[in-house]
């Protein structure tokens, strides 16, 4: 019994080992000490510009208020060679609480809502051509677009994007829809 417990425990005391002998390396004084240093100062200077996050906070293309005081700000709308049109911002919470993201951002489609909370609900209407651009889906029906939401604390901001099928060429204003927001007018660039 004793010499098949050593045995289960074999992998145990060799990971120990192992990860005891990277510290000690890890610790050890070495003559690199100054190479981290210089990084890690030139990485505090280039943060010592305005951020593209920041850059984009002067003019958004619109803002949409949803519930709970949550906030979307759409800070760009770009068409690119493929035939996609990507609309990037950030959802804000301006409340004072953690709030729960509304599953009906999601929007009601089976294939887009069993792959959990996202975006998937939104639209651009494409007033002059009468169409609805719907998020698009890879082959398995995920959204293309921020998946994995589901509570945002007081203050935070996420990071998000959608991507839709590109109106025509000449279509350069379409009006984004997302289920508990309100509706704006964007301008498509590119």
């Amino acid at each position: 019994m004793r010499i098949r417990f050593s045995i289960r425990r074999a992998p145990l005391y060799l990971a120990v080992l192992v990860s005891m002998a990277v510290g000690a390396v890890g610790c050890s004084g070495g003559g690199d000490d100054e190479k981290p240093k210089a990084s890690a100062s030139a990485s505090v200077d280039a943060g010592a510009g305005p951020s593209a996050q920041e850059a984009g906070e002067e003019e958004p293309l619109a803002e949409l208020k949803g519930s709970n005081g949550l906030l979307l700000r759409i800070t760009s709308a770009e068409r690119d060679s493929g035939g996609f049109v990507t609309v990037n911002g950030e959802l804000k919470n301006d409340g004072d609480k953690s709030v729960a993201i509304p599953s009906g951002l999601s929007g009601n489609e089976t294939e887009i809502i069993r792959n959990g909370r996202s975006l998937g609900g939104a639209t651009l209407v494409d007033s002059k051509s009468k169409k609805r651009y719907y998020v698009l889906r890879d082959t398995e029906g995920r959204p293309l677009t921020t998946t994995g939401l589901s509570t945002i604390k007081a203050g935070d901001r996420l990071p998000v994007f959608m991507q839709f099928p590109a109106p025509p060429a000449d279509t350069t204003e379409v009006t984004f829809q997302l289920p508990t927001f309100a509706s704006a007018t964007i301008s498509i660039t590119g």
